[in-house]
């Protein structure tokens, strides 16, 4: 069979829906082992879409929540439910949380019981800390999709713990980001980064709650896979694609605040388009490189 061939199929069973199916068939094959692969799992979210039916599993495996044993799950998943209703009793008993508090100021309060850094003086109403209230956005983003509030605490909690220890990296994604944007654009990085709209404050809030709060919610979770399976890069590519693609609005702004405005009021469906073009960009520019 020749090369164009294959390229011929390959496209028509994308655009007829057979690709996503041999994907999802491939992700449920991987899922039946009594011992997981790690390392499978995070190359099947850095390569292909991760079904919705399959992703909380996905995440709750690579983010350290379950085991990759199959057979300790059931165990692990009551002791973490066990676990979070301990906190939200504790909680409870302390009188930080009543009616009125809402799911994820609750979950921000036991968040800070696990790392020790509840003060009794707490007024969640008031909290105006910078990790507090990127762990809420991610909590607030992983609540439109996932239904099981123990999996979104605990899937929070991860999620953040992780973003946590790579912050040391967030200058590298800095400098990645100015260097993509000079490479596609050279006049529109010149224009942002000499007129202070572009600065090393803005880039790191957004990488620091990933994007959580300001992208599209049914949207940015499909980055998350990626960040899921191991790529934090590909925020470089998701703030360089928004930055280009909003380039008519972004043009005539004069602060940085109205970039950010300007992300979070995007339809859904520039959203989607964003992601899928930045995909598509991480992909190519990746594809000889460490992702």
């Amino acid at each position: 069979m020749g090369t164009d061939e294959r390229n011929f199929r390959s496209i028509y069973y994308e655009k007829v829906g057979f690709k996503s199916v041999e994907e999802k068939k491939s992700l449920e094959i991987l899922l039946k082992e009594k011992c997981l692969d790690g390392n499978k799992l995070r190359q099947f979210c850095l390569r292909f879409a991760v079904p919705h039916v399959h992703r909380s599993l996905l995440w709750k495996l690579l983010l350290g929540v379950l085991p990759m044993q199959v057979d300790c799950h059931q165990f692990v998943m009551n002791q973490r439910k066990q676990e979070f209703n301990d906190l939200q009793h504790t909680l409870q008993v302390l009188k930080i949380v009543d009616g009125k508090t809402s799911k994820s100021q609750a979950f921000l309060a036991m968040w800070l019981i696990q790392t020790s850094n509840l003060t009794f003086d707490l007024n969640l109403n008031q909290e105006k800390d910078l990790s507090s209230n990127n762990f809420i956005a991610i909590v607030r983003c992983l609540m439109h999709f996932l239904d099981d509030d123990v999996d979104v605490y605990w899937i929070a909690k991860k999620f953040y713990d992780n973003l946590l220890k790579m912050k040391n990296e967030i200058p590298k994604l800095i400098d990645y980001t100015y260097y993509l944007l000079e490479k596609e654009d050279p006049e529109y990085y010149k224009l942002l980064t000499s007129n202070q709209l572009l600065d090393s404050v803005l880039l790191a809030k957004w990488f620091n709650c990933c994007f959580a709060g300001i992208f599209h919610d049914n949207c940015i979770i499909k980055i998350w896979d990626k960040i899921c399976g191991g790529s934090y890069k590909i925020l470089s590519y998701l703030a360089v694609y928004s930055l280009v693609l909003l380039k008519v609005r972004i043009w005539k702004m004069t602060d940085p605040v109205s970039i950010t405005q300007c992300i979070r009021n995007i339809t859904e469906e520039t959203a989607d388009t964003i992601v899928t073009k930045t995909i598509d960009m991480w992909q190519n520019y990746s594809s000889t490189k460490e992702k």
